[in-house]
C-alpha cells in the first residue's frame, strides 16, 4: 500500500496486488491516528469474502469468491470501538460473466490495484453493542 495525503482531510490510497484492504486500511488509520472516517474506492480483486447478518436470528452468513473480479463499488466508514480501529465496509463485485455480488466486506485480497479516497472527519466516532440487535452501533 502507498498513499498521500492531499490536504487536511483527504488521502489518496493505492493497494496493490495480494495485498489485503482492510488490513491496509487499518494499519494506515493506526499510523495516521485517524478515529472517524469515510472511504469510497473501486479496483480489482482475486478473492472476497463477503456476507449479510439476519437481525432475525443473530446469525451471519458468509461466501467466499476467488476468481477474477472487478470492485465496483467499495465504501465503508471508519470509527472506534474500545480504543481501537474498527471499520465497517461494504462491497460490491462483478465476475467474469458480469455477474455481481455485494454484502459486507471481512477480507478482499487484490488481484490488481484498488483505489482508495479516504475522508478524515475531525473528531472521533464511537461504537457500543446493542443486544436487540446483535450489532456495534454507532455510540452517540
Amino acid at each position: 500500500m502507498i498513499y498521500k495525503k492531499i490536504d487536511s482531510n483527504h488521502y489518496v490510497i493505492r493497494i496493490d496486488k495480494e495485498e489485503e484492504v482492510l488490513d491496509n486500511i487499518t494499519k494506515l488509520c493506526k499510523k495516521e491516528k485517524i478515529k472517524a472516517g469515510s472511504v469510497v474506492g473501486l479496483g480489482a480483486a482475486k478473492y472476497i469474502k463477503i456476507g449479510l447478518y439476519d437481525v432475525v436470528e443473530k446469525q451471519y452468513h458468509s461466501i467466499e469468491m476467488e476468481e477474477p473480479m472487478e470492485i465496483t463499488s467499495l465504501v465503508g466508514n471508519i470509527s472506534q470501538k474500545d480504543g481501537e480501529v474498527y471499520l465497517h465496509f461494504h462491497i460490491n463485485v462483478s465476475n467474469k460473466d458480469m455477474k455481481v455480488y455485494g454484502g459486507h466486506l471481512n477480507s478482499c485480497v487484490i488481484g490488481a490495484t484498488c483505489e482508495l479516497v479516504l475522508t478524515v472527519l475531525d473528531g472521533s466516532i464511537d461504537r457500543e453493542f446493542n443486544e436487540e440487535l446483535g450489532l456495534n452501533l454507532f455510540k452517540f
